[in-house]
């Protein structure tokens, strides 16, 4: 049944976006400030800025005091506050840089080409924000599944695992962890390793190969659909070929088939990328047998599918 409510324009969500891009919460977190102060420290249009701070201060993220526009509790605890039980950061930043990049819909269909993308440092920022944010909730879960029966102080690699919330989970349980993810990737978040943690970081891009092994078990989370067929077959051989004899694979992605959510999903990969899209477990068993592995059932873990499969010894 078609959602009419997801008709609207999501004027509160466009609003936020705008002033996170423009600075504003970021110059009301160090101190109270006049319209004309912030418009000065922020070098926006004042007639803008106030149309803009009086919708924010409608919809609660800020408020007047004497004079001055601060931000209030309740939009400093859901911004900046970690240890608030509602804190979010700014991980959904990562969906309104999508959002340019969806509208080229049209233009995509008639000719099957990706958006190019123009990201920055920023735009990186976020996106790692937003993939440690959706991992976090099963990573003590995903974790325990994924070592069970392993041996003491199994070695584990960890491929795209740059935001680091699944590889401190292996990590907190005893595990040795290896991520391996692309330099710019690996720059912004090794100084974040957590000391004492046995995990380090590889810059590199698993299209092209993987460190050396051998490894008692490879994580995949959320990068098999990135790519297409031929380059999810070429991964599970190479992986196969870092693994210890018996050594496993763990697939963590939007698996076809069960439920809508990935067939919506895969819109996501048709905008951003070449090749990219969602499969189903049908497919990824065929791929993985093929490359010597022997595939266990589809496995849910909160809102998580993960699919398991031994290297043949």
């Amino acid at each position: 049944m078609p959602d009419f409510k997801s008709f609207q324009l999501p004027e509160e969500f466009l609003i936020v976006g705008a002033a996170v891009e423009t600075g504003i919460f970021e110059e009301l977190k160090k101190r109270a400030l006049t319209l004309d102060d912030l418009t000065e420290v922020t070098r926006t249009n004042q007639r803008a800025l106030w149309i803009i701070t009086e919708a924010l201060v409608s919809s609660g993220y800020l408020e007047h005091d004497n004079g001055r526009i601060k931000l209030t509790q309740a939009c400093y605890s859901v911004l900046y506050d970690q240890e608030s039980p509602n804190y979010q950061g700014f991980a959904f930043m990562h969906t309104y840089n999508l959002l340019p990049r969806w509208l080229e819909l049209p233009n995509i269909l008639k000719t099957g080409k990706p958006v190019q993308k123009k990201g920055d440092s920023e735009e990186q920022k976020y996106f790692i924000e937003a993939m440690s944010k959706y991992a976090r909730e099963d990573a003590t879960e995903i974790a325990e599944y994924c070592l069970q029966d392993l041996t003491a102080k199994p070695g584990i690699l960890d491929i795209g695992g740059g935001p680091l919330t699944i590889a401190r989970a292996f990590a907190r349980k005893g595990a040795r962890v290896t991520i391996l993810d692309l330099p710019e990737v690996v720059e912004m978040m090794e100084p974040e390793i957590d000391k004492g943690l046995s995990v380090r970081m590889v810059k590199g891009d698993f299209t092209v190969g993987l460190p050396d092994g051998p490894f008692d078990l490879a994580y995949l989370g959320h990068i098999c659909h990135i790519i297409g067929e031929e380059e999810n077959r070429k991964l599970f051989r190479d992986v196969a070929a870092k693994l210890t004899n018996g050594g496993r694979i763990i697939i963590n992605d939007f698996i076809r088939d069960t439920g809508p959510d990935p067939a919506l999903f895969a819109v996501n990969m048709l905008v951003n990328t070449d090749s990219g899209g969602t499969w189903t477990y049908k497919q990824y068993k065929t791929w993985l047998e093929d490359a010597g592995f022997v595939v266990s059932p589809l496995t849910n873990i909160g809102n998580s599918q993960l699919i398991k499969a031994h290297k043949q010894k």
